[in-house]
């Protein structure tokens, strides 16, 4: 099956979603379909609306040749109006890779309003879904109804690869000094590394450090304002940025961590709580979004309204100040990541959905 594959970008960009698209392509490829992968530039969301009138645009589409085109739904604002005309067009249907909607993000009203719109009118001129989490799909369901072909593949934590014991995650949990805290995301306002930063503020400085993976140059103002959130707090000295890191160096630091916290304002499903899991992390994260799938509250992990630095210190703190309850919950972190389907299930089952499309 010949299968084309629209991004916004390229598929190397360290994020969940990328890592997904890449995964996914590559086990397409290995199962024998031949996979092209459109690369588009990625333009400010107003300019990306522009795209859906533009004939220079329009021309580069014009001769796709594939059996079935996914489209990363990040690309919704330059085909949200375009698809209709692209459709008609093709050999086969178009399907969306769904990781979360836009409009599902914490913005000002007006525009989640315009998100909202924009988003529907993308969804409503696909052929089918493939979304990352049943918090995804609801969400898709509930803008434009359940008439079309869907599959819910959520994706595994298991591509990093290495291990560590139970009796290690033990000698962690039990050895003097400050409790390790990882938090991996690239450093947006979504992902409320600020956040964390107010909430770890509020809590005895002797009893944590912090390390901070993700790009510092996604969002430079935010990341400025980050700088500055820190040297105010006097957290500087407690808190390593180290910017973005391949997957080969996550495993080490993940090992030496004693917890994640990555309280996000709204995670489609977040392939990093899965990954800590992996390492005996106990996960802090939000209660929007897909989170509520993976982390059990109060057992492997504690989930937190958006913003709320207050219940945020709360929980850290309960994790710093009780090593036994550490301890417990690194293993049943552990224990749900053993009971969670790997990367290759569910990408067979989206193998085997795109060739049920086949004529």
């Amino acid at each position: 099956m010949k299968i084309g594959l629209l991004i916004y970008g390229h598929l190397d960009i360290i994020s969940g979603g990328f890592l997904y698209d890449r995964l996914l392509v590559d086990y397409l490829r290995g199962q024998g379909d031949r996979v092209e992968v459109i690369s588009l530039p990625w333009p400010a969301y107003g300019r990306g609306l522009l795209n859906n009138f533009s004939p220079p645009f329009k021309q580069r589409l014009a001769n796709l040749d594939c059996d079935v085109l996914l489209q990363d739904e990040l690309i919704h604002p330059s085909f949200f109006r375009l698809n209709r005309w692209l459709r008609p067009r093709l050999k086969g249907p178009v399907i969306a890779i769904v990781h979360h909607l836009r409009a599902s993000e914490a913005h000002p009203p007006w525009r989640r309003r315009l998100y909202r719109w924009v988003e529907k009118q993308y969804l409503q001129g696909v052929d089918a879904f493939i979304c990352v989490s049943r918090a995804t799909k609801d969400a898709v369901v509930k803008l434009v109804g359940n008439g079309r072909p869907l599959v819910v593949a959520p994706p595994g934590g298991d591509h990093l690869g290495g291990s560590i014991s139970q009796e290690e995650i033990a000698a962690r949990a039990r050895a003097p000094g400050p409790v390790e805290i990882i938090f991996i995301g690239n450093l947006i306002p979504r992902k409320e590394l600020h956040s964390l930063l107010t909430a770890l503020a509020a809590l005895p400085r002797s009893g944590w450090r912090l390390t901070v993976v993700g790009s510092l140059t996604m969002d430079a103002a935010y990341v400025e304002g980050i700088r500055r959130q820190l040297g105010a707090a006097g957290l500087a000295s407690q808190v390593d940025l180290l910017g973005s890191l391949d997957s080969a160096a996550l495993p080490p630091l993940l090992a030496r961590s004693h917890l994640l916290a990555v309280p996000s304002s709204y995670e489609g499903f977040g392939i990093v709580y899965l990954e800590g899991m992996s390492f005996g992390l106990p996960t802090i994260a939000s209660t929007a979004g897909g989170a509520r799938e993976i982390i059990h509250h109060g057992q492997d992990g504690f989930l937190v309204a958006p913003g709320d630095t207050g219940a945020l210190a709360g929980r850290l703190g309960d994790l710093i100040g009780d090593r036994e309850l550490l301890l417990k919950m690194s293993l049943a972190a552990q224990a749900k990541f053993a009971r969670h389907p790997p990367w290759a299930d569910s990408l067979a089952a989206i193998h085997h959905f795109l060739h049920g499309f086949k004529a």
